[in-house]
């Protein structure tokens, strides 16, 4: 494989992986926020619970602990685990083909 056709796999190889970093940070900000009780009205709170609702693969209330507070480290935080692992796993195949 040419040097430009390998250029242009790392480039979406590490394309990829900011992509799938930014889903996991918005995953982690959103669990500091609520832990931080962050306003729930406040414009950049309301962005990043959309994003995080959006991007929690639906495990927003897969586990549902006595403090509400816990659950969402716990669904959450599971939510931006698989996030990095998929991202991982995607970014590993990507650079692979070439």
């Amino acid at each position: 494989m040419g040097t430009t056709a390998r250029r242009g796999i790392d480039a979406l190889g590490n394309v990829l992986r900011i992509i799938g970093m930014a889903i996991v940070g918005v995953l982690v900000v959103f669990i500091v926020l609520t832990l931080l009780d962050a306003n729930p009205e406040n414009g950049l709170t309301r962005i990043v619970t959309d994003l995080a609702s959006t991007f929690s693969l639906g495990l927003g209330n897969l586990f549902q602990p006595e403090e509400p507070k816990v659950g969402v480290v716990l669904n959450y935080g599971t939510a931006a685990l698989i996030w990095f692992a998929i991202t991982a796993v995607v970014v590993r195949l990507v650079r692979r083909a070439s």
